[in-house]
């Protein structure tokens, strides 16, 4: 017995041009948008899904949860200039030297580029 992991849930000012940048990211799809909420998921709905949620308070403080994710087809560099061009940003959590890179999504949501490729 046990528990399936099948959506994060995420704050967003701007739900639906969110929803927009990760699809762009992950190469996802849109598979649901009701109100202002928009779930985007893997080819054919796969789980887990990412729940984008209207919320009117700006984001202060550093994520308690982050996304990591892998480059797929290329290195990291070229992931990485990929994710600068579609709006994301590097940020400093005072992470030091490492082999990730910690970007910020365009409302400031820390993640993480890793080197490994997932390919």
């Amino acid at each position: 017995m046990g528990s399936t992991f099948t959506e994060l849930v995420v704050d967003a000012r701007d739900p639906k041009a969110l929803a927009a940048f990760w699809s762009a990211v992950l190469d996802w799809e849109r598979i649901a948008e009701e109100d202002q909420e928009v779930e985007i998921g893997g080819p054919g709905g796969q789980k887990p899904t990412l729940l984008f949620v209207p919320v009117d308070d700006p984001r202060t403080v550093k994520n308690r949860v982050h996304i990591d994710v892998s480059p797929t087809g290329c290195d990291q560099a070229t992931e990485l200039e990929r994710l600068l061009g579609l709006g994301a940003r590097r940020v400093d959590i005072g992470q030091g030297e490492q082999t990730w890179v910690v970007l910020a999504d365009p409302e400031g949501n820390e993640f993480c580029l890793l080197r490994s490729r997932a390919d």
